[in-house]
C-alpha cells in the first residue's frame, strides 16, 4: 500500500482499516444468488453471508440458499422476519431445516417492514421467547440497530427493544450482536454508538455500509428504507448531475470509523456488514482490495483508491 502521509496518526491508519474490515460480512437474496455461477468464484471461503428475506420471498428459498452458500463453502446466516412467520410450527420446522439441510448455527432476526404480520409474531423479541432457537442449537443471534431511526418504530421503542435484547442476552447466555441499517456517513454512525453505550448497551455492533453503485441506486435504496440523515448526505451529492451516474465507494467512511474504532476504548463496533447494493461481485472485490491493503491514501489521508480494476 502506498501511503502519502506522514504523520503518526496517517502511518497507523492502514491497520485500523484492516482491523475493521477484517471479518466483513456480505450479503444475498435468492433473487441475486441466481446470478451467481459459484460463491467460491467471488468470495473467499468461509466468508459470513446473510441470507435477506424481502416480501414475495418464501422460507423454502432461505432455506436453498443456505444451504448453496454453504456447499459452496460460505456461512450462511438466514434472515427471519418475525412478521412473516406465520405461527411456531412454521417457526420450529424452518429452524430444523435451516439447521439439519443447511449446517445453519446463527441467524439474523428482524422484525420486518411490512404493515400487517401473516401470524402471531410482530417483533424479532417474540421470536427469541419461544425458545425454538436453543432448542436448535442455535446460540448465537443477530439483531437489528437503527443509527438513523426507522420509519416502522419510535426512538423510543428501538431504545426499549435494544435494552431488553442487552437483558435476554445476559439472562440466557446467548451470543447477540447488532447489524446496522446501511449508512452513508460516519458521523451519525459514531454519535449512536456513543448514545447507546453510554444508556448500557454491551451487544457487539457490525455497521451496515453500502457496497459500490452509483449515487442514483443509493438514493433509490435509501428511499425504500428510509434512512433519515444518510439521505441529506446523498442529497447533495445528487446536486452534482454527472455524480448521478459515478461509482460512489464507501472509503471516507471507513477511514472514519476506522479511526473511532482503534482510539475511542468505549466504542462498541467490531466490524461491518457490506449491503452489496450495486452487486456482489463489485463490492466483494473492492472489499479484498482493501482487505490486502491495495489502495492508495488521499492526500488527506481521509479516504482511498484502490488499486485494482473493478
Amino acid at each position: 500500500m502506498l501511503m502519502t502521509a506522514t504523520t503518526l496518526a496517517e502511518d497507523t491508519i492502514g491497520e485500523e482499516i484492516s482491523t475493521l474490515m477484517d471479518d466483513f460480512t456480505a450479503e444475498t437474496t435468492p433473487f441475486s444468488a441466481g446470478k451467481i455461477g459459484h460463491f467460491g468464484e467471488v468470495l473467499r471461503s468461509g466468508t459470513t453471508v446473510f441470507v435477506a428475506f424481502l416480501p414475495g420471498t418464501d422460507y423454502a428459498d432461505i432455506i436453498a440458499v443456505s444451504k448453496r452458500l454453504r456447499d459452496e463453502g460460505m456461512r450462511p446466516v438466514p434472515h427471519i422476519v418475525a412478521r412473516s412467520v406465520p405461527d411456531k410450527a412454521v417457526l420450529d420446522e424452518t429452524l430444523r431445516q435451516l439447521v439439519s439441510e443447511a449446517g445453519v448455527d446463527e441467524v439474523l432476526i428482524i422484525g420486518g417492514a411490512v404493515d400487517q404480520p401473516v401470524g402471531i409474531f410482530s417483533d424479532s423479541m417474540q421470536i427469541m421467547e419461544t425458545g425454538l432457537l436453543d432448542k436448535h442449537g442455535i446460540n448465537r443471534i443477530g439483531v437489528a440497530g437503527h443509527p438513523e431511526g426507522s420509519p416502522d418504530i419510535t426512538d423510543d421503542g428501538i431504545r426499549q427493544a435494544l435494552a431488553w435484547k442487552n437483558a435476554f442476552a445476559e439472562r440466557t447466555g446467548a451470543e447477540l450482536y447488532v447489524v446496522t441499517q446501511f449508512c452513508f456517513e460516519a458521523e451519525p454512525i459514531i454519535a449512536w454508538d456513543k448514545a447507546i453505550q453510554a444508556e448500557g448497551n454491551r451487544l457487539p455492533i457490525r455497521i451496515g455500509v453500502p457496497g459500490l453503485a452509483t449515487i442514483k441506486t443509493l438514493l433509490n435504496y435509501a428511499k425504500a428504507c428510509g434512512v433519515g440523515q444518510s439521505m441529506n448526505f446523498l442529497k447533495r451529492q445528487a446536486r452534482n448531475v454527472p455524480k448521478l451516474v459515478m461509482v460512489s465507494a464507501p472509503d471516507k467512511q471507513i477511514v472514519e470509523l476506522a479511526r473511532y474504532q482503534a482510539r475511542d476504548p468505549k466504542c462498541g463496533i467490531t466490524g461491518v456488514h457490506m449491503y452489496p447494493l450495486g452487486g456482489l461481485k463489485k463490492t466483494a472485490k473492492w472489499a479484498y482490495a482493501v482487505l490486502d491493503e491495495k489502495y492508495d491514501m488521499n492526500r488527506e489521508a481521509n479516504g482511498f483508491k484502490v488499486n485494482v480494476d473493478l
